[in-house]
């Protein structure tokens, strides 16, 4: 178990030791939870988009890369040429 001290900011350097048995690298973040007289850190890990594939059902084929091309070109043309008229 780790011991830091608490610096008159309220700041407080997590021990190495709970760093590396948590995770917890240089840009991640922690939460605080209280549970009655016990403060409990948890880290919270970014997440990478690839983690989110899958999560949600497909409701339509993949149509492939050229048609979601042509698709937002469209779109994108469409909204250019509406601003364009204003």
């Amino acid at each position: 178990m780790g011991k830091a001290k608490i610096t008159f900011k309220g700041q407080v350097t997590i021990p190495k030791e709970v760093r590396i048995a948590l995770g917890i690298e240089e840009g991640d973040s922690v939460i605080f939870m209280v549970e009655k007289d016990r403060a409990i850190l948890k880290p919270l890990k970014k997440k990478s988009l690839k983690d989110f594939y899958g999560i949600l059902p497909a409701t339509r084929p993949y149509p492939g890369i050229e048609p979601i091309r042509k698709e937002v070109h469209r779109k994108t043309s469409k909204h250019l040429l509406a601003k364009e008229t204003e």
